[in-house]
């Protein structure tokens, strides 16, 4: 990708096109997911950073390689949906309770000599909470009216109006739901200096900082896939499919 294109594109459609980018932008802290809609100028403009060595690592991974194909972007509305669930909801339900756990560890053995650990696992229980309920609305009101859509679409059928008025208000509300989520993780990472553990850490500690990394950067493909690609295409159908009754 040339760089005067890198320069006019906005960061989340750099992302949908080629995820192996989500990396170099996560390693600056510049946000892919909620607050993509920006270049990549005015991302780090608000950050105080220079974007001369992000766009020089972006170029580089161009050039270095084939555009790469993200299988997950390309995919149906349904079939997204079924990824989305089966890999990253299972992940998050999976990795909460242990996170949990460990924080709250950490918490209690080393919060007198590092504070920060004890408003890192008060910050991850509200999360972690938030997002448990989050994802049940997803999956049992917001994913099963897309995937109407979808198999109207494919059968010719009419949709019926869903309780909600359209998918855009239950959309809106997932969208600040990931920004608080993000938020939320984003100063985990502020008061973990970026997930570097002090020199007197135990095991438990160090552990606990590789998997509320991990999470972020899973929470960051997973909010991606949705708002970048998931919603844009449901709300590009309901509306199709609302045009044509």
């Amino acid at each position: 990708m040339e760089h005067n294109i890198l320069t006019e594109k906005m960061i989340n459609d750099i992302v949908t096109e080629d995820y192996r980018t989500a990396a170099i932008f996560e390693k600056y802290s510049l946000d892919f997911c909620c607050n993509g809609g920006v270049t990549i100028e005015a991302a780090c403009r608000e950050k105080n950073i220079d974007p001369a060595p992000v766009l020089a690592e972006l170029s580089r991974l161009f050039e270095a390689a084939g555009p790469a194909v993200d299988t997950a972007a390309s995919m149906e509305p349904d079939a997204l949906i079924d990824h989305i669930v089966s890999v990253h909801h299972a992940y998050v339900a999976r990795m909460i309770p242990v996170i949990y756990t460990h924080t709250q560890k950490v918490a209690a053995v080393h919060g007198g000599r590092h504070p920060e650990v004890v408003k890192i696992a008060d910050l991850f229980s509200s999360v972690a909470e938030e997002l448990i309920h989050h994802m049940k609305k997803e999956e049992m009101i917001l994913f099963p009216y897309i995937e109407r859509l979808v198999a109207a679409k494919r059968t010719g059928t009419p949709i019926s109006a869903p309780p909600f008025g359209t998918a855009k208000n239950p959309i809106a509300m997932m969208e600040r739901e990931h920004q608080d989520a993000g938020d939320g993780l984003y100063q985990i990472r502020e008061l973990s200096a970026k997930y570097q553990p002090p020199a007197d850490a135990c095991t438990t500690y160090r552990v606990s900082f590789k998997e509320l990394q991990e999470f972020e950067e899973d929470l960051h493909r997973h909010v991606h896939l949705e708002n970048n690609i998931l919603f844009p295409s449901a709300i590009r159908l309901e509306e199709e499919l609302t045009s044509v009754r």
